[in-house]
């Protein structure tokens, strides 16, 4: 019984460090609107070079999230945050950022860019209308593999958000977006 109250607490006491210091890092890494639509500018080019059938996608695309340099890290606690831009008809309509935690068997970092195709006006709808839309609660997203070889119009047509992992670099394997957390931001 003992045990588990010390197991508890520290459990609580490193949830508590973790939301301190991913508030902390939200504010001490807001980046400008200018730098974000850079970033999201050299992401896109990524994405078309390295993505089969990219300006298929880009074509039937309602809404694009590009966010760029995402960076995930964790020991046992994880989180990840990057900010984007929301991209309609080829245009920067709007700011994201991207938060999520995770409690489990981790160890590492790595940084990826995240490509999100809203392939419905009722899916990109309801993110724009979002208070903080969550990956996997309030809409699925299907994560497509970059070298996939099947048709694009069978993939849209199957599901109406699709996301890609690009430029993934460092310790960790594998990206889930699913509790990942997309909030509207505000950037000087």
């Amino acid at each position: 019984m003992k045990t588990q109250r010390v197991v508890l607490k520290t459990l609580g006491l490193m949830v508590c460090f973790t939301l301190v210091f991913g508030l902390l890092a939200t504010v001490s890494y807001a980046k400008t609107k200018g730098e974000i639509n850079a970033s999201a500018k050299a992401a896109m080019s990524r994405f078309k070079k390295d993505v089969k059938g990219a300006n298929e996608y880009h074509k039937v695309a309602k809404g694009v999230l590009v966010m760029p340099s995402v960076t995930k890290a964790g020991f046992i606690i994880g989180g990840q945050y990057g900010q984007g831009a929301l991209q309609v008809g080829g245009k920067t309509v709007d700011y994201y950022s991207l938060a999520a935690g995770s409690v489990g068997f981790q160890i590492g970092a790595e940084a990826y860019d995240l490509i999100i195709i809203f392939t419905t006006d009722e899916a990109l709808k309801k993110f724009r209308a979002s208070d903080g839309w969550e990956a996997g609660a309030d809409a699925e997203v299907t994560l497509i593999d970059a070298g996939l070889n099947a048709p694009v119009s069978t993939i849209v047509s199957q599901h109406p958000i699709l996301g890609f992992v690009i430029d993934q670099k460092g310790l960790m394997a594998g990206v889930s977006i699913k509790g990942a957390k997309f909030t509207k931001i505000k950037p000087d």
